[in-house]
């Protein structure tokens, strides 16, 4: 009798000591998650990504590719679908397309490895990997991470990443300071190692098939809209204000310039022009280059920076934000606070 029950007892802690082992410590998964990313040849993802950080939330769907060790390929679109961009890179370069507006700008840029990208593994990765201080929960069907962030936009200061039990990334919560959060992406779709056509990350290729799933231009004849002049929420440090507003012509065509300065001699210019290419789609693909120049993430749209100036387009209209006073992360507030409830 005392000899079963002495079998029944060993059999009892051997079968608890291997439900011990099913369950993983945050070394563990740390460990796979960096075997994982070394192991990966590159992955297809669809993610939903939802913006806050204005009066209402805007929401876009994303296309993400990547093929190691450096080709990208993201392709958003707001939830209309009257708005794309696609920022691709590959051997000859970085290139932010704007189909509508038959439209790119080609940078020689190190982009992502510069700032992480909430919609980028290998950057969710590289957050969760670096921060020794980092959160650790396991779930029944999840691991959840929190983290420091490495976003352009300063005000992105902390993140919820859940991954699932696979390692695969489900959804990403960025918050501020105070906990509020700015940003979520909600992950579908993920395929790690799949396979790429030859010309998937050729700027040609993805700017003509994106822009054969536009809707039909507007036809030629159609009053023009007139130009919204929008204005920035957030006018930089200090007491600089709105000092100058006037219309001037270049090239035949109406812009609005708006300048803002302060007692302090700090200042900025904004530019805004309506895009003709609108009307012109079909016309000589527009191509701008800035060797010196990033991709920036403004939210509702990618821009092009360089030291002193921000380009950027949304709905039509050319914006051109420049100053020899204020430094990249001002100018990068400012032309955030400029969107469609931005008007005066």
């Amino acid at each position: 009798m005392k000899k079963t029950l002495s079998l029944s007892l060993m059999a009892l802690l051997f079968i608890f000591g291997l439900a011990g082992c099913g369950a993983k410590s945050q070394e563990d998964v740390v460990a796979s998650l960096d075997k994982k990313m070394e192991e990966m040849t590159g992955y297809k993802a669809d993610a939903v990504m939802t913006l806050n950080t204005g009066e209402k939330p805007l929401q876009y769907n994303l296309e993400v590719w990547h093929k190691k060790p450096n080709f990208y390929r993201v392709n958003l679109k707001n939830a209309k679908k009257d708005q794309s961009q696609m920022i691709l890179r590959n051997k000859e370069g970085v290139f932010v397309l704007t189909p509508a507006l038959n439209k790119s700008f080609r940078f020689q840029s190190d982009w992502p490895e510069n700032n992480s990208q909430v919609y980028l593994f290998e950057s969710l990765a590289a957050d969760i990997l670096n921060d020794t201080d980092r959160g650790f929960k396991a779930k029944e069907n999840s691991y959840v991470f929190h983290t420091k962030t490495n976003y352009q936009n300063k005000n992105l200061y902390q993140q919820e990443i859940i991954l699932n039990k696979d390692l695969d990334p489900s959804s990403v919560r960025i918050m501020d300071k105070d906990a509020k959060e700015l940003v979520k992406l909600e992950f579908k779709n993920v395929k790690f190692n799949a396979k790429f056509d030859k010309g998937a990350f050729d700027m040609e290729t993805n700017m003509t098939g994106a822009q054969l799933e536009l809707p039909a231009m507007s036809q030629a004849g159609e009053p023009k809209k007139e130009m919204e002049v929008l204005y920035p929420q957030y006018m930089g440090p200090g007491n600089i204000e709105l000092t100058n507003e006037k219309e001037v012509m270049a090239d035949g065509e109406k812009q609005v310039v708006l300048g803002y300065t302060d007692e302090k001699k700090k200042s900025f210019t904004l530019i805004e022009r309506k895009n003709v290419a609108v009307e012109t789609a079909a016309a000589k693909r527009e191509r701008l280059t800035m060797p010196g120049g990033e991709p920036v993430d403004l939210g509702f749209t990618v821009g092009a920076m360089n030291d002193k100036s921000i380009s950027w387009t949304y709905k039509g209209t050319d914006f051109f934000l420049a100053s020899n006073s204020l430094d990249q992360e001002e100018l990068m507030a400012i032309a955030r606070s400029v969107s469609a409830q931005g008007s005066k």
